[in-house]
């Protein structure tokens, strides 16, 4: 919880300052997430700060980054902002609800940005190493990246189709990268399966003797990995399994792990290395074995190449955007000094003709910006904006008209009550706001548009 990191500080004689009133502790309790934010981003600047702001941030909604070695994860993962070697910030891509009131302009979001009301909003990543066949028994790093697996809310996978390494990364030509996907996804269900039929005995006693139901029986099981009784109810409700459970068959519990790993890490499948001659054959084979909305092309390479360009003032270019522009572009547009940017070697330009002719204009981006709008589309992931002032949008501080300073994301079907909790922490609610000032119950649900610009009022 946002609420729970915050401290007490000490007066200079080391005694505890009075008790701040209600006003003053809703102050402190949202400001606590621009600092929690803030800290993050302070964190990339200074190495000596990485640990402490990771423990500050909020641990969920937490996506990892999966695949072989020299698949392009790190390359992926790299182009975000890194806070330690298996660690980074994403920025998810959001419509911010500044648009909706003509506020574009006085949108100052306290981390991320907001241009034009389309606001980034940071999400932690995690790169998850040591992914081999024979992970499950141990080989690579398999225990460690089981464990790392578990933390996760939903998974990417990021896929090397051009065919050039094998199973374990190694250099080769025409290896078919569908198999990554099916032997990743085998790792996970027979890690947890293996787990599950190993005490499946003593697990049958244990339910007949507590009378319990399969759901609670399960989830005492699946906790180990993350699991919670609503993720194990919608497995068996997907099922739709009609025996009791001491009577399941193997092929039941097959069945129910292979559901279990469906609803625990949903996964986007980012097939990178598109540009590459072989890539388009092994697209094709990928498309036709999984849901083409969990897919998104992608060149990672590509992404890396034009933001450092960009940062050297190169090139103009927009993260997720098919369009790049060279200073000869911005003067044929009519920018009579290019727009500052550098004039380029034959090289360079070479490249980046190269790089707009098979990625940026046949695919229309990177898609390394995508893979976590679509990691949060799998999720869910709503977008709310806590306020203090309802009625203007503001922060409350005097002689500052910012609106929309910060932006939370919760998971789908979350409540206004746990809202709350995680911005608020378990400060006494007395009543929430929601757009026009309207008194909006904790148990309403929020959703795009749908209370989800909140003010948090605390009291008893």
């Amino acid at each position: 919880m946002l609420g729970r990191h915050r401290r007490t500080a000490l007066s200079r004689n080391g005694a505890k300052p009075k008790p701040e009133p209600l006003d003053g502790l809703t102050r402190s309790f949202l400001s606590s997430v621009r600092a929690i934010h803030s800290s993050v981003e302070t964190a990339v600047r200074n190495s000596e700060q990485h640990t402490s702001a990771l423990r500050r941030m909020p641990r969920d909604p937490l996506i990892a980054l999966v695949g072989k070695p020299s698949s392009g994860k790190s390359t992926t993962l790299n182009r975000f902002t890194t806070i330690d070697p298996q660690r980074a910030i994403g920025y998810l891509q959001i419509s911010c609800a500044c648009a909706r009131y003509d506020l574009s302009d006085r949108c100052k979001p306290n981390y991320g940005s907001c241009i034009d009301g389309r606001r980034s909003v940071p999400i932690e990543l995690l790169d998850v190493a040591g992914l081999v066949p024979g992970a499950h028994e141990g080989k690579g790093l398999g225990n460690k990246f089981l464990d790392d697996l578990r933390h996760a809310d939903a998974l990417v996978h990021v896929v090397d189709v051009s065919g050039t390494t094998d199973a374990e990364g190694k250099a080769t030509r025409g290896y078919d990268p569908s198999q990554d996907i099916i032997w990743l996804r085998s790792e996970i269900t027979r890690w947890i399966e293996g787990n599950l039929v190993e005490k499946w005995g003593s697990i049958k006693r244990r339910h007949i003797a507590n009378k319990a139901n399969p759901v609670e029986t399960l989830q005492n099981q699946f906790s180990g990995y993350g699991s919670t009784p609503q993720i194990v109810a919608r497995t068996l409700a997907h099922l739709g399994i009609k025996e009791s459970l001491e009577h399941w068959s193997p092929e039941t519990i097959t069945a129910v792990v292979n559901a279990f790993v469906d609803e625990k890490f949903p996964t986007v499948f980012a097939l990178n290395k598109i540009d590459h001659a072989d890539a388009d054959k092994n697209i094709s084979k990928i498309a036709k074995m999984q849901d083409p909305q969990s897919i998104v092309l992608c060149s990672a390479i590509s992404e890396v190449f034009l933001r450092k360009l960009a940062k050297q003032g190169f090139v103009r270019y927009t993260e997720g955007s098919e369009f790049v522009d060279t200073r000869e572009d911005l003067i044929e547009q009519g920018e009579a000094d290019g727009g500052g940017l550098k004039e380029l070697d034959e090289k360079l330009k070479t490249r980046i003709e190269n790089l707009k002719d098979m990625v940026l204009y046949r695919f229309g981006s990177t898609g390394v910006v995508q893979v976590l709008t679509r990691a949060a589309d799998v999720l869910g992931l709503v977008p709310v904006f806590p306020v203090r002032n309802i009625h203007s949008f503001g922060s409350g501080a005097a002689g500052n008209n910012a609106v929309f300073r910060d932006c939370v994301l919760v998971k789908k079907d979350a409540t206004v009550k746990e809202c709350a909790r995680k911005v608020m922490g378990d400060a006494p609610l007395a009543y929430v706001e929601g757009a026009g000032g309207v008194r909006v119950s904790e148990d309403e649900v929020v959703a795009v548009g749908k209370h989800d610009i909140l003010s948090f009022k605390v009291g008893r």
